[in-house]
């Protein structure tokens, strides 16, 4: 872990592998009642979901906390 961020437990993964280790647990179907937004619901693909929530920062929030309470347990 680097010192400039030791307390944040994102640090050095992207969001293409968070989205991608979501995508493979729960699948697009789960992932899409789990987090309501219209990229997991409608067509769903990775590059999609990817440029969507690069610019929609709520959204992006919702699948990193995702990420971490699915990585928790």
């Amino acid at each position: 872990m680097s010192p400039t961020q030791p307390n944040n437990p994102l640090h050095g993964l992207t969001l293409e592998s968070i989205v991608t280790f979501l995508v493979d647990f729960y699948g697009f179907e789960k992932l899409g009642g789990i987090i309501r937004i219209k990229c997991f619901n409608e067509n769903p693909n990775i590059p999609s979901s990817l440029k969507f929530l690069r610019k929609t920062p709520w959204a992006r929030k919702k699948v990193e906390d995702l990420y971490l309470r699915t990585r928790r347990n």
